[in-house]
């Protein structure tokens, strides 16, 4: 006969094996769901200021805020494997000196499906800056909404719901009243 600890032992080897096949099959089959959701983005108000960085006190950067418009109905993203979105807006322009950057400038996480239809007229919620001190020589930028899907098992899946169909110039930095 065999003891209590193979019986036990057998029983958890079992449940197990079951247990990850499940979650193997749930992550399968999330790939099998394939959702393109489409929106608008428009870019609105740009004002580019000059002021001090925190980390560089003794010389001036330039910073620009902007507002913008976003719509995007982002229901089918969400299936019976969806955690979350985290959704975020974003900046990608050319520096002077040729790098290229890609910077988040707005963000939101969408828990529900209720909630996903997104309306939004913002402004930015991260100030967006360039380590050249300046956007004077700057490629005009495109931005983008973008999100994550963030599943209860399984891989992350990222994609892009909306574009700005021509890039937007930087306009001249203005001088801050104080």
């Amino acid at each position: 006969m065999h003891s209590a600890y193979q019986r036990f032992n057998n029983i958890t080897a079992l449940l197990s094996t079951c247990l990850l096949t499940l979650v193997g099959a749930i992550s399968l089959s999330s790939l099998l769901f394939n959702a393109d959701p489409k929106g608008t983005l428009g870019v609105g108000n740009i004002k580019i200021y000059t002021g001090r960085n925190d980390h560089f006190r003794t010389r001036d950067h330039e910073f620009s805020f902007l507002k913008f418009n976003v719509s995007a109905d982002l229901t089918p993203l969400f299936d019976w494997n969806t955690k979350q979105l985290f959704l975020y807006l974003g900046a990608e322009f050319t520096s002077a000196d040729g790098t290229q950057n890609e910077v988040v400038i707005w963000d939101r996480i969408v828990r529900r499906k209720e909630d996903a239809v997104i309306n939004v007229n913002g402004k930015s919620k991260y100030i967006l800056r360039d380590m050249a001190k300046t956007f004077e020589h700057a490629s005009p930028a495109h931005y983008t909404l973008k999100y994550n899907v963030m599943p209860y098992v399984g891989v992350l899946t990222y994609g892009e719901a909306a574009r700005t169909e021509d890039p937007v110039p930087f306009p001249a930095a203005e001088r801050r009243v104080s």
